[in-house]
């Protein structure tokens, strides 16, 4: 509610592949992360923390760039985000 969107999750398939679309209603011209028209990112999810973890070390050896450490978000998902080479906001989550 603080934010002001909605989030909603499609499966599909027994593999419970998901695709969460997001909402604002109040949107403006995008100005930062928090404010952004069209793609807002991609998630990705690796089945538990210790995997996000993994991964987040793993990509910041590599040298991409982490744009959140490792944390459990106000909604309760466990997650980290890093930026893919063309600048892209992508989640990796438990």
């Amino acid at each position: 509610p603080s934010k002001n969107y909605t989030s909603y999750f499609l499966s599909f398939g027994e593999d419970k592949t998901r695709i969460e679309l997001m909402h604002i209603p109040d949107m403006q011209n995008p100005a930062s992360r928090g404010n952004l028209k069209g793609l807002a990112h991609f998630a990705i999810a690796v089945g538990n923390a210790q995997t996000v973890d993994t991964l987040t070390e793993r990509l910041r050896a590599d040298g991409y760039t982490i744009l959140s450490e490792p944390r459990t978000t106000g909604d309760g998902c466990y997650e980290s985000a890093v930026a893919d080479p063309e600048g892209n906001y992508v989640e990796i989550t438990a």
